[in-house]
């Protein structure tokens, strides 16, 4: 009746949406602003070696919302452990842990299956002080991992969700749409520069119902999303490098993320 339609509208519908989730958004409003002041420390452009943005969705009543974390990983020789930060500091939960594990068994089976897995890593979500919980992002962390060893620098412009079976595939999660969203909302309040965008899981595209501004930016080359079904495919689009795949002699392709990881662990 306001609206003065006889019908529902599409226009009407989305009114409505807009003026739930603006009463709703405050502590969205404000992660965002923490963001923008530089207080949660987020890259968007340049590339850095060990880090990556993962990807955090946060649930407040009907309301969720997602925001990109730092993560970070450190390597050095060592017994063949990964160190879950958030574990060990009693704020990661099972789940997570589970993740961590998981992605260790790919890094000795794939790289030291016939030698000492001579790597100790850490791990961790920078500027997380809630807790962290389930495996969604154990892919990103992998990514940094391989990142470290590799000596190889990621490229900031992306952030990335998804989690990792021992065989290296890319497994579906959820929130893949406010995962997507807030990524998105970060770089366009900074400009889109038409480099960035969010590396989903394959199995996730069937799960996308994203909001009209960022499937216009997608469809304008503005916003990318790059949906990926294994930790070779995401880690070459991460570093520009192929992943690189065993020959008949049992190498890696020199100056491949693969090579180059086994090579470092070679070497300690």
């Amino acid at each position: 009746d306001e609206a003065d339609h006889e019908s529902v509208q599409a226009s009407d519908v989305q009114q409505a949406l807009d003026a739930a989730e603006e009463r709703q958004s405050r502590v969205r409003d404000r992660v965002q602003e923490a963001i923008n002041r530089q207080t949660l420390l987020i890259d968007t452009d340049g590339e850095k070696v060990g880090q990556i943005n993962g990807l955090a969705v946060i649930q407040l009543g009907e309301f969720a919302f997602g925001h990109p974390a730092r993560i970070t990983a450190r390597v050095r020789l060592g017994k063949g452990e990964v160190i879950d930060i958030e574990r060990q500091a009693e704020m990661g939960g099972p789940l997570h842990a589970k993740g961590i594990l998981i992605l260790s068994g790919f890094l000795s089976g794939r790289y030291a299956a016939e030698r000492p897995f001579s790597l100790s890593a850490s791990l961790v979500f920078e500027q997380t002080y809630s807790g962290v919980d389930r495996d969604s992002a154990s892919s990103a962390e992998l990514y940094a991992l391989l990142s470290a060893l590799a000596q190889v620098p990621i490229r900031q412009n992306l952030a990335v969700t998804g989690s990792v079976n021992q065989h290296g595939d890319v497994q579906a999660i959820g929130g893949v749409n406010e995962k997507i969203e807030g990524f998105f909302d970060v770089c366009n309040q900074r400009g889109l520069t038409g480099n960035q965008g969010v590396v989903i899981p394959a199995a996730n595209v069937k799960n996308l119902m994203l909001r009209q501004d960022v499937v216009t930016a997608v469809a304008n080359s503005e916003f990318h999303i790059y949906p990926v079904q294994s930790i070779d495919q995401g880690i070459s689009l991460l570093t520009g490098l192929p992943a690189g795949e065993l020959d008949e002699s049992g190498n890696y392709p020199e100056e491949s993320i693969n090579h180059k990881v086994r090579s470092r662990l070679e070497a300690w």
